[in-house]
């Protein structure tokens, strides 16, 4: 595989794309065809941002990724570690220099924001166990501000956003115990309180993410198939109760449930 390809994750930058960009239509429906110069824009400041952390985390990790993926191209001998590092604060700073063109200071904003916390992730917070899943969730929450602010309706995907941030939690805190064993060099949530308590946490935000998904129903923010959203509920509620028993296929549920509920919301947006 070409090692910048490679560097970049450039796979999970495509898929970026996708997300900012159906958080685009969540937020305007099919009114976004008419601001297709922001689409984009936000589609390229998505995939330099996750190029960007993606070439950092292996500048970071790289004595890790020698045993966990020595195929990798610092690893491997096929990139400078000076390389890589260079790409992703480039890349990081080029995001934010591009989030300029769509002349919104809410797209701006989140774009800065998000490239200092990216960095601070890397380079710091990640070790810091809780505080590190609260800023990947607070990340994962901003894509749909971003998706919003680029079609002029930041405010119409606050509510997914909130939801995102807290189930992504929820599962962060469920990977880190069901890592508990092979993590080093960290001191996560399970560690410093223990398996139950951090599960109890767990299941806090595996239920308060859902409770969420009520206030679209009641303002009346989206037409009736966006009432499917029971189903990823559902599904949530299941992690709350497993996330106990089995933290592995807790999470694993969590990420099919934000898919579930993704679905929904795009259903109560469709012109019928």
């Amino acid at each position: 595989m070409n090692k910048y390809l490679q560097l970049f994750r450039a796979g999970n930058a495509v898929m970026g794309v996708i997300g900012v960009t159906v958080a685009s239509f969540m937020a305007r429906g099919i009114d976004i065809l008419d601001l297709w110069v922001n689409l984009v824009i936000s589609a390229a400041v998505v995939f330099m941002f996750i190029c960007g952390g993606n070439a950092l985390n292996d500048y970071i990790d790289h004595e890790i990724d020698k045993t966990a993926h020595p195929e990798r191209p610092i690893p491997s001998g096929r990139m400078e570690r000076r390389t890589a590092y260079i790409l992703g604060i480039g890349m990081l700073c080029g995001s934010v220099a591009v989030s300029l063109l769509t002349l919104d200071p809410v797209c701006v904003a989140v774009v800065a924001v998000a490239a200092v916390l990216m960095v601070a992730y890397e380079m710091v917070l990640k070790q810091r166990g809780f505080v590190g899943n609260v800023t990947i969730a607070v990340l994962t929450g901003m894509m749909f501000i971003l998706g919003g602010a680029a079609v002029g309706a930041a405010e119409s995907n606050v509510v997914v956003a909130l939801m995102a941030m807290l189930v992504s939690i929820g599962r962060e805190i469920a990977k880190d115990i069901e890592d508990m064993d092979s993590d080093e060099g960290r001191l996560t949530l399970p560690m410093r309180i223990g398996t139950g308590k951090a599960a109890a946490l767990a299941c806090v935000f595996f239920v308060a993410g859902p409770a969420l998904s009520v206030a679209p129903m009641v303002w009346g923010t989206y037409h009736f198939l966006y009432y499917t959203v029971v189903v990823a509920d559902l599904m949530f509620l299941y992690c709350a109760v497993t996330v106990f028993s089995d933290p592995h296929r807790a999470q694993k549920m969590a990420k099919l449930a934000m898919v579930v509920a993704l679905v929904s919301f795009i259903l109560g947006v469709l012109p019928l």
